[in-house]
């Protein structure tokens, strides 16, 4: 299975915390990552996204098709994300547009086997395989990009 974790782009600070929308910046940083993303990630993927206004419009710059998920909420845990994921039973890919810091410790989860705190940066995504091949199977990071790369 393939799991890959998007940080929401920078959003504006306030209250309520569901409502804050993107900025600026923000929307920019998720167009460059959509455009990455829809040249690497495959027509079969499932995209779930929390209901925060903030990863709504992180999604909306993909233009695919998307589902909203209460479970994916700012105050979700790791074993909800997992479960909505069907990790790591999925026969597609899937792609979470969440927030930290339980990405960051679903990341850290899947990588090590242990709970850490782990930091997603805003706008950034992280792509984890589980393989088994023969004698090896584990989690793997595939790629880990920086959308301050795709600038360049």
């Amino acid at each position: 299975m393939e799991l890959i974790l998007w940080r929401h782009a920078e959003a504006e600070m306030g209250e309520p915390d569901e409502g804050r929308a993107l900025t600026a910046k923000g929307h920019k940083q998720a167009w460059k990552m959509a455009e990455w993303l829809d040249h690497n990630l495959p027509n079969s993927c499932k995209i779930l996204v929390s209901p925060a206004t903030r990863t709504v419009q992180t999604a909306e710059a993909l233009g695919r098709k998307f589902k909203i998920v209460d479970d994916l909420s700012p105050e979700s845990t790791v074993e909800k994300i997992l479960a909505a994921t069907n990790w790591p039973d999925s026969r597609e890919p899937v792609l979470v547009i969440g927030h930290q810091p339980t990405l960051g410790q679903l990341a850290a989860t899947l990588v090590t086997g242990s709970p850490q705190d782990w930091t997603i940066r805003k706008g950034n995504v992280w792509w984890i395989v589980q393989r088994e091949r023969g004698d090896i199977s584990g989690n793997y990071v595939r790629a880990v990009m920086a959308p301050d790369l795709l600038t360049k």
